[in-house]
């Protein structure tokens, strides 16, 4: 088969499922690389590198369904492949919600050029400078006693999908990234803190020696943190923080959630949750996007979805399936792995630019928590109850003051959620991303 391309493996592999009785198929080849180099105290600690093919097939007879996956793309294996996998979705229960994207919302080609792969390729040497310079940094800064590491990586990976319904197409991607993670202070009084970038493309990455200067000076702001009593004040999700309350809502509006009704979304659709001014945006084509993709996991035409528009949700994240389940038009956010049915889930989600800048945010809050890092957050998914660990800065007399530890705040996310007040900072720096965030009043839990 080292002569076929993956566009010919695929159809070779449809044509034997169909030709072993599938009704309807679709498969897909997912090429992935990825090169990181770890560094602690100067010296290299671990290189990794893996190159993975995996070649994925689903078949429906009726309404039962199954799925296979291999490596191996011989042609012996593609037959054996998709006889076996017909042969699993006639025993398969019933799922009368499965089937293939709808023909007439399947995605035409030319796709747009979303400025998902940069042809840069670090070498091990490239990424081990990078990854000493980024530690190197962090250790310069007075104060920092210990390295927890540091590292630098490369990834990229590509999807080629294919349908019984004619749908072909590929999609390629890939992104960069380097960290620092370093301990101030002695005995029991030591700290530890980290910083980090990522981008899709190398030029846009920030300078490793500025990531690991980063990290080291968070560190040390954090020595000698103090405990506060308890109380309900602001709390100030700093903006590398702020996307994890996206995350929740995210989880709260996947269709999986909702078909299944453990969702404290599941019947707010059409209503108000945030305030008239928040408008939350999820965008498949945005240039060099980490979670942009010119289709969607079943092929189907994706566009950009306004899912919180002037603080109304709009919309569900929801594959063909899920979509016929609740009886609605799928939003065409299908994910799609070589191992089974597709999920459903965001690409680049992101809540809009507020008016307010962090000094002044800082000011109207007045007095509060300044969280700057957090563990283990806890989220009824039916009542949207919230509880987190965390650390952070005091707020005093609208200026960030000294560091706080051992705390942990709480409310509920629809009531954080139709309060909430976005700053004006917002950065991209992965697929969810948010601005400075501040919530008006929290339960803080401290001493």
């Amino acid at each position: 088969m080292s002569n076929m391309t993956k566009t010919d493996i695929l159809e070779c592999l449809l044509d034997d499922a169909k030709k072993a009785g599938a009704e309807a198929c679709d498969a897909l080849i997912y090429d992935s690389l990825s090169h990181s180099v770890s560094v602690r105290l100067g010296e290299v600690e671990d290189i990794e590198r893996s190159e993975t093919q995996d070649l994925g097939l689903r078949v429906m007879m009726g309404k039962r369904q199954a799925s296979v996956s291999t490596t191996d793309h011989s042609r012996a294996s593609l037959r054996e492949t998709a006889e076996r996998c017909v042969a699993m979705a006639k025993a398969a229960p019933e799922d009368k919600y499965c089937g293939l994207g709808p023909k007439d919302r399947l995605a035409k080609g030319p796709f747009p050029d979303l400025e998902l792969l940069d042809q840069t390729i670090p070498s091990t040497d490239e990424l081990k400078e990078m990854a000493l310079a980024c530690e190197g940094a962090a250790l310069a800064v007075k104060g920092v006693t210990n390295s927890s590491g540091g590292g630098a990586s490369f990834g990229s990976a590509s999807v080629s999908f294919a349908t019984s319904d004619g749908f072909i197409g590929e999609s390629d991607g890939g992104s960069y990234s380097v960290s620092a993670s370093v301990i101030a202070g002695e005995g029991e009084k030591m700290e530890t803190d980290y910083d980090y970038d990522s981008a899709v493309f190398l030029s846009d990455l920030t300078d490793a020696a500025e990531v690991g200067k980063g990290a080291g000076e968070r560190t040390v702001a954090r020595l000698n943190p103090e405990k506060i009593k308890s109380q309900s004040a602001p709390v100030i999700f700093e903006q590398r923080l702020a996307g994890s309350l996206l995350g929740h809502l995210s989880g709260a509006i996947n269709g999986a959630s909702i078909a299944r009704g453990v969702s404290f979304l599941k019947d707010k659709m059409g209503e108000q949750i945030f305030a008239e001014n928040i408008n939350v945006i999820d965008d498949p084509h945005r240039k060099r996007g980490f979670g942009s993709r010119p289709f969607d996991g079943e092929g189907l035409a994706n566009q950009r979805l306004n899912v919180i528009e002037k603080g109304v949700l709009t919309t569900w994240f929801t594959n063909s399936g899920q979509a016929r389940q609740l009886g609605i038009e799928s939003s065409a956010r299908a994910r799609r792995g070589t191992g089974g049915p597709p999920g459903a889930g965001s690409t680049n989600l992101y809540l809009e630019n507020g008016e307010i800048s962090l000094e002044d945010m800082l000011k109207q809050a007045h007095t509060g928590l300044y969280l700057t890092s957090s563990f283990g957050p806890q989220v009824n998914p039916n009542t949207g109850d919230y509880s987190v660990g965390c650390s952070g800065f005091w707020i005093e007399n609208g200026v960030i003051g000294k560091p706080v530890s051992e705390i942990t705040i709480a409310g509920n996310i629809l009531d954080m959620f139709r309060t909430l007040i976005p700053a004006s900072d917002l950065k991209f720096k992965g697929s969810t991303n948010a601005p400075t965030l501040m919530i008006p009043e929290m339960t803080i839990a401290g001493s």
